[in-house]
């Protein structure tokens, strides 16, 4: 897990360069045709990427974007209509049962498939209709890190391409630099908050909120802690009422609209008693770790960055082997 981390920036300084023509073209294809709604496909990590695209592609086109519910094809044997669809399908392996009936039962219903996926010659990219692949190579370690850092590095790529924004493609080029610098920040003061801890909450909104859904996962898989993702605004509808006397909490916010809400929401937090770490921003009574500027839509990769060798170290510190969880295997074949 250490080691794959620690080459994302160079798997993403790759991709991007590799996949820069056949975003262009994706792009230039869909402004001309442009699809009546977006359709994600994705489980695990790569259903928190499909957060991010979600995120990305409705604020930057206005598109409607959901997350398709595999058991729906896969166990109802139902064929939602999806003519004039978009249909990102996001994995690693691309070989899940129930993602490749997901992904087959939308492009027959008239979607446009275009596979997102790490292994070459995988079933989902053979039935794709466009693929943009994450170039990660090999992932040994079941936690996946690189391949996830890549799986949103291409979808920030592809919408860029497809809005045609001048802004994001200049912040892409600088993105791996910044990966590095990220992976190099000290969130050691996270790794001994929660050393003892038992569960936890990962706060986030917006694009961020993509983040805190892998990192909680990350706590869950690797450390043995029972960790819940929370919108920072959902927080405050019921889940805010057992976060006092100690209660961790990791909140991760950007320079976005979203920033000011997140910060505040941390503040009340750790006000009413909860044990606050907040990256990106600063609040009253939280402790601030580490975190880099940079255009809002990739701050989240970056933090994602950061966090994952904290995670990696904090397992190993709770007697956990952090490449092998208990229970789970590289590729889950989902029915």
């Amino acid at each position: 897990m250490a080691q794959e981390a620690a080459k994302a920036p160079a798997v993403v300084r790759d991709l991007l360069e590799r996949n820069a023509e056949a975003a262009r073209a994706l792009g230039a294809e869909l402004r001309a045709r442009p699809p009546r709604a977006v359709l994600t496909c994705a489980r695990g990590s790569s259903d928190h990427a499909a957060t991010y695209a979600k995120y990305l592609i409705e604020t930057r086109t206005g598109l409607i974007t959901a997350s398709a519910a595999p058991s729906v094809s896969s166990v109802y044997a139902a064929a939602p209509e999806a003519a004039d669809v978009l249909c990102l399908a996001i994995s690693q392996s691309g070989a899940s049962p129930d993602l490749l009936a997901t992904a087959e039962a939308a492009r027959d219903a008239g979607a446009k498939l275009v596979a997102l996926v790490n292994a070459a010659g995988s079933p989902l990219a053979a039935m794709a209709d466009a693929e943009l692949p994450l170039w990660a190579g090999p992932e040994l370690s079941v936690a996946a890190t690189k391949s996830f850092l890549a799986s949103l590095a291409v979808i920030a790529q592809f919408v860029g391409a497809w809005t045609e924004d001048a802004e994001l493609d200049a912040a892409l080029r600088e993105l791996p630099d910044l990966m590095a610098k990220a992976h190099a920040s000290d969130w050691f003061v996270a790794q001994q908050a929660l050393a003892h801890a038992s569960s936890l909450y990962v706060v986030g909104r917006g694009p961020g909120f993509a983040a805190a859904q892998e990192i909680a996962l990350k706590f869950k898989e690797t450390c043995g802690l029972h960790a819940e993702a929370f919108s920072a605004a959902e927080v405050r509808h019921g889940p805010m009422a057992i976060a006092r006397d100690g209660f961790p909490v990791l909140a991760l916010a950007q320079d976005d609209a979203t920033r000011e809400g997140v910060e505040a929401l941390a503040a009340d937090l750790a006000a009413q008693g909860a044990a606050v770490l907040i990256a990106g921003g600063s609040a009253q009574g939280a402790i601030s770790l580490p975190a880099l500027s940079a255009h809002p839509l990739l701050q989240p990769i970056l933090l994602v960055q950061s966090a994952y060798p904290m995670l990696e170290a904090l397992s190993r510190a709770r007697g956990f082997d952090p490449d092998r969880p208990p229970g789970l295997s590289k590729v889950t074949r989902t029915l």
